[in-house]
């Protein structure tokens, strides 16, 4: 039986959709705590939006001894994440949990400070992202970095001519959701423009030594298991914005895709993959 909150999301369903998530990336994530921690002087790393706790636990297994804290918005969510995290801590790692919001001007004061402040695919979604990467910095130390993980070119799952409709359906479902997304921030309440690239916003944030580097998330054909699920579900991710944003013979070719008693269904196909690339982007607090 699943567990329901007072918001009516399903927790259990939501919790084990961000551990695929996680699973996805974990080899890179357990390399990026791993490069982070060595050769500084790195004993605390607060993780802001930490959703299963995923990048936390890479943290929490890597760092020399110190604190891991996780900070999440969702109080479910969050118990579990820090649980996760713990069972992965190496001896002499404290893990904690605080509930805070990354939108919130008091996130300081909830969070406290840290040596390394890490976030991934959190700033984007905040209204005024320079004013957000400005309040992470602040729950960097003297002499700390800030690390932000943002989607440097955004996943491929789908051959370009899938049988159904007209080639290219996919670049076209990526579009309609990039329209989705630019009106979604247009009318976001108290949206600001972040008119420059993640590197020139951290130093706009007071941030030095800034510096970059991307990686890719590569599973190739036939995917199964629980990167098959995580294709689907991303299938059906594109179609909220298809639904408004494609034409009819673009959304009837995705839903034979995404129809399971249909001969199109995507979920027995063995070209199906998995390729993205994501950045990552380093600044340094001044002492």
């Amino acid at each position: 039986m699943h567990h329901h909150s007072h918001d009516n999301i399903d927790w259990d369903t939501r919790l084990r959709q961000l551990r695929d998530e996680d699973g996805l990336t974990a080899t890179q994530t357990r390399r990026i705590a791993e490069t982070l921690v060595a050769g500084d002087a790195c004993h605390s790393v607060i993780d802001v939006g930490s959703g299963a706790g995923g990048a936390a636990a890479a943290f929490a297994a890597t760092l020399p001894g110190g604190t891991v804290t996780l900070v999440d918005s969702a109080p479910e969510l969050l118990a579990e994440a820090e649980r996760h995290a713990t069972e992965h801590a190496a001896s002499g790692v404290e893990v904690r949990g605080v509930r805070a919001d990354a939108a919130d001007e008091e996130l300081g004061a909830a969070v406290g400070s840290a040596d390394l402040v890490f976030s991934s695919l959190v700033v984007h979604h905040l209204p005024d992202q320079l004013a957000g990467l400005r309040r992470l910095a602040e729950l960097v130390r003297p002499g700390g970095r800030l690390v932000v993980v943002e989607s440097g070119l955004w996943a491929h799952v789908l051959p370009w001519d899938v049988g159904v409709g007209e080639p290219g359906l996919e670049e076209r479902l990526l579009a309609a959701r990039h329209s989705w997304f630019r009106r979604m921030r247009a009318e976001m309440p108290g949206t600001v423009r972040l008119p420059v690239g993640w590197s020139t916003a951290l130093r706009q944030a007071g941030l030095g030594d800034v510096e970059s580097w991307s990686y890719l998330v590569d599973w190739p054909a036939p995917v199964t298991g629980s990167v098959r699920d995580i294709v689907l579900r991303r299938l059906e991710w594109l179609r909220e914005a298809a639904v408004e944003e494609c034409s009819a013979d673009d959304l009837a070719a995705l839903d034979q895709l995404l129809d399971e008693r249909g001969p199109h269904y995507a979920g027995r196909r063995d070209d199906l993959y998995y390729l993205a690339a994501h950045s990552v982007f380093v600044g340094r607090k001044p002492t």
